[in-house]
């Protein structure tokens, strides 16, 4: 029987202990080497004063010649240290945050001067060490997995980390059946049926290749469903299928990582997902009614499916952010979008003192009447849409508040 990695997890090459050793030996050596507050700028510029290629050295013979493969896992390890020590000693924030920028850049020069590839690769970035914690033994992670999640983009920005990274998409270093990184021996056989192998395929940019495939496919039984269907017939029963298949995968990612796996766009699948949910049980329930209910019970189920045309075309920016293009676009987006919240917060506080200024007025002769009415002028407004007709009864103290909130908008 094959191994799981849950019933027997892979175990770390050097013993946790000395990998712990390690790490507490760099975090001595960076302490001195930053002894006191500087601007990051003297860390990370080049030809730095203070990562000099002597404290490079120093950190490549922490381990030694028999441990030196972890010297950059124990380096990501000691700035994750250093940046929880940043969030717990706030008075000294600032110091620790530079010394954890010096541990990303020694990283990042140790993997910049390996010239053996090979090594580097199974060595360094994709073998697996655990450090003790709290006693025990943590999960071991490689070198790759660390920095993603610590996101440090100076060690994932270097030219041989990303090499790496390119091998391991396009399937040149692979798993093996106990789930370790192994480079793939066909890769430079020219037989093209050779490369039909089994092993490969979770190869990323395969997985990328057919989850986008899936996605369209997905869309084309959306688009039968909503303009070629007339009720719950084979378009129908496809994207119900589909939509099942969508939200068990879901719930499995949800099973594994937890309550940190929900992210902008996992909430809005969920969104799609429910209102696709929610027009399948509208369709039962037509069924379970008699003809005229039911065709009211279907218009409101095509209603639902009609409403979700835009999620489902928005959708295919998940899976086409592999592309530089889209890539990057959503980076810009994504910032926009989190300035705007920001921006209609404000907006909304002062639209409240604004409301509560108006009724105020209004109810100036005891009789609350225009409620109503000022809500809707005070959105035409925000949306550039200002009427004034409907003022022309209200007090003259009222009349000067209303132009000055329309002027300010």
């Amino acid at each position: 029987m094959l191994p799981t990695s849950r019933e027997h997890p892979q175990s770390s090459p050097i013993p946790p202990k000395e990998v712990t050793k390690i790490a507490l030996r760099l975090k001595y050596q960076i302490e001195h080497v930053v002894p006191c507050e500087l601007e990051e700028s003297l860390v990370t510029k080049p030809h730095s004063t203070i990562i000099t290629p002597a404290v490079i050295q120093t950190a490549k013979e922490a381990g030694g010649e028999q441990y030196r493969s972890c010297i950059v896992y124990c380096l990501l390890v000691v700035e994750r240290w250093f940046k929880r020590q940043a969030l717990k000693e706030l008075w000294d924030a600032e110091l620790h945050e530079v010394r954890a920028v010096a541990a990303e850049m020694i990283a990042k020069r140790i993997i910049e001067a390996e010239e053996d590839l090979a090594y580097l690769f199974q060595e360094v970035l994709l073998k697996r060490y655990s450090v003790i914690v709290n006693g025990e033994e943590s999960a071991p992670t490689n070198a790759v997995e660390k920095a993603v999640d610590l996101h440090a983009l100076r060690v994932i920005g270097s030219s041989s980390f990303q090499i790496c990274v390119q091998h391991i998409w396009k399937g040149n270093i692979i798993k093996d059946d106990d789930d370790r990184f192994v480079e793939y021996n066909q890769k430079a056989n020219t037989y093209y049926w050779s490369h039909f192998d089994p092993d490969r395929l979770r190869v990323p940019l395969y997985q990328n290749a057919v989850q986008i495939g899936m996605s369209f496919l997905y869309l084309v039984i959306y688009t039968g469903t909503l303009n070629l269907s007339g009720g719950l017939d084979a378009w129908e029963v496809l994207l119900d299928l589909f939509t099942l298949g969508f939200i068990c995968d879901e719930l499995r990612r949800f099973w594994k990582v937890g309550r940190f796996y929900f992210n902008f766009w996992n909430i809005f699948n969920c969104t799609l997902y429910s209102l696709l949910t929610i027009a399948f049980v509208l369709r039962l329930i037509a069924f379970a009614h008699n003809h005229h209910d039911s065709a009211k019970y279907d218009e409101l189920a095509k209603n639902f499916l009609a409403f979700s045309a835009p999620m489902f075309w928005m959708r295919l920016l998940l899976y086409l952010d592999t592309f530089r293009f889209f890539g990057a676009m959503l980076v810009v987006l994504k910032v926009l979008m989190k300035e705007s919240i920001y921006f209609f917060a404000l907006l909304a506080v002062v639209l409240l003192g604004f409301l509560q200024s108006f009724i105020g007025l209004d109810l100036a002769d005891n009789e609350l009447e225009d409620t109503g009415f000022i809500i809707q002028s005070m959105l035409n407004s925000i949306m550039q849409s200002p009427e004034f007709d409907g003022f022309d009864n209200f007090a003259v103290s009222r009349r000067r508040c209303t132009l000055f909130f329309f002027n300010t908008y």
